[in-house]
């Protein structure tokens, strides 16, 4: 990944897990808690593409996993997040803009299924049954409602973030001067040698012709002056 990738996601991540632990998981809210962390990582990974997005998932769910309060076995949410940011970024828009919200939307709630699916799974096989006790129902549900609702204030920002960063300006002014100045130049050296050729070509058989014309003359002299 680019320095500029490297940063903004890191500094997006951070924020995104400091907003959850500190404000969103003190609502108190029925049901799952509204994953910031998740909707992140759709957003970055909708324009990184899947090798960024898994890089990405995998970062922020292992700082989840290490960060308090965290409750559970570290890794267990990188590879839920790893998973997710890959299959996310399967989906990444070939003109890296996203024509309509029905896209970014329907992956959301995928997402939000998938993900609380997948960390149910991947507790029940090291022995954690908590999701089983609150009701995995209702963990869906409630997953898949709060992040719907806080989706259109989260990822298209961003993913405009996230477009911006990446897009350099002034690379892509130097490299479109550095194109356009070895065109002109490779236009002018060849305009330039046509014209010289042009010229050297007109000389040529302006001296050949002036020769041939004096020969003829000199012949036509000494014809006349032998008759």
């Amino acid at each position: 990944m680019r320095i500029n990738r490297i940063l903004l996601s890191t500094a997006l991540v951070v924020v995104a897990l400091v907003v959850q632990v500190s404000v969103l998981a003190r609502l108190h809210l029925p049901g799952a808690v509204p994953d910031l962390l998740l909707l992140t990582v759709l957003g970055l990974a909708m324009v990184y593409g899947h090798v960024g997005g898994a890089l990405v998932g995998f970062g922020a769910g292992l700082l989840a996993d290490l960060a308090p309060p965290a409750d559970h076995a570290a890794g267990r949410y990188a590879l839920v997040l790893c998973v997710i940011g890959y299959l996310a970024g399967l989906i990444k828009p070939e003109t890296g803009q996203v024509r309509s919200a029905t896209g970014p939307m329907v992956v959301v709630v995928a997402a939000a299924l998938g993900s609380t699916l997948l960390y149910a799974g991947v507790g029940a096989l090291v022995g954690d049954t908590a999701a089983r006790h609150v009701g995995l129902v209702s963990l869906l549900f409630t997953a898949a409602l709060y992040d719907l609702l806080l989706a259109p204030f989260v990822v298209p920002g961003i993913m405009a973030l996230a477009r911006r960063a990446d897009n350099d300006p002034l690379a892509e002014t130097n490299s479109a001067t550095r194109k356009a100045t070895d065109i002109s130049s490779g236009w002018l050296s060849s305009g330039t040698g046509l014209r010289i050729g042009g010229q050297r070509g007109g000389l040529g058989g302006r001296k050949l012709k002036s020769t041939r014309s004096r020969i003829a003359r000199a012949g036509r002299i000494k014809g006349v002056k032998r008759l």
